[in-house]
């Protein structure tokens, strides 16, 4: 009996260190498999590239500029340069741009210095025949009061004048009708209509083309139209079919 009851009793302490054997090794494993993760995340973290001191974000289009190359013989290209107007565009209606010359270098949120930043690289190191200039929305939806018309007007003189001096044909859009920003509630029919008509002056008074994305897109509030926006400020697709039509005759004439 008491040799059964040590063997028992031995059984059952052989149970407990493969039982307490087993635990452990699950737990290494386990902390294995977590250092092994965050090895792996703090490796991708540290290979993203910091892009904060890329402000204007020169980076986005880079690639793409340098795998372009120069514009065949007898291409006559034109940059749309804008911010989230023409970059959701190209989403929205990729077959506009198949086929054609024309190069969409939006970045959405973009501001009109951004816009001016960029110019070289995006506009005139491409060798367009014409660019068009889609800006200031952003800069009055930004609301903080230091951006006024003078200053959106101002980046637009700067980039007009690199245009010319490069021989680029310059398009000005006055923006699209826009009678609330949804994100911070900021009404901005009156900003954007007293913008358009500086633009439209300046243009007249320095012979350039005027595109007018205002006139075909409003409603009787100077916003735009329900059923051509998804949010008040960016077109919807019939919404941009409408653009592409007044930019084709534009483009024509400017190119003819």
């Amino acid at each position: 009996m008491v040799w059964l009851f040590l063997k028992e009793a031995h059984g059952k302490k052989k149970s407990k260190i493969l039982e307490n054997l087993g635990s452990m090794k699950f737990n290494i494993l386990l902390i294995s498999l977590l250092v092994f993760t965050s090895s792996c995340y703090s490796q991708k973290k540290a290979n993203k590239e910091d892009y904060s001191d890329d402000w204007a974000a020169l980076h986005k289009y880079q690639q793409q500029n340098l795998d372009l190359g120069l514009p065949k013989k007898g291409e006559k290209r034109v940059v749309f340069l804008g911010s989230s107007i023409f970059e959701f565009w190209k989403e929205k209606d990729p077959a506009y741009f198949e086929g054609k010359a024309y190069i969409d270098r939006g970045i959405s949120g973009q501001i009109s210095p951004q816009l001016l930043i960029r110019f070289r690289q995006d506009v005139i190191d491409l060798h367009p025949k014409a660019v068009i200039i889609l800006a200031g929305s952003n800069d009055l939806a930004g609301s903080k009061g230091h951006v006024d018309n003078k200053v959106i007007m101002d980046n637009i003189r700067s980039m007009t004048e690199l245009a010319k001096a490069n021989k680029i044909k310059v398009i000005l859009c006055k923006y699209l009708p826009i009678y609330e920003y949804p994100w911070n509630k900021v009404r901005a029919a009156e900003s954007i209509m007293a913008l358009n008509q500086e633009i439209e002056d300046y243009a007249n008074q320095n012979k350039l083309t005027i595109l007018d994305y205002f006139t075909p897109l409003k409603d009787d509030r100077n916003g735009q139209r329900a059923e051509w926006t998804i949010d008040g400020v960016h077109p919807n697709l019939e919404g941009y079919k409408v653009m592409e039509k007044v930019t084709d005759e534009i483009i024509n004439k400017v190119l003819k």
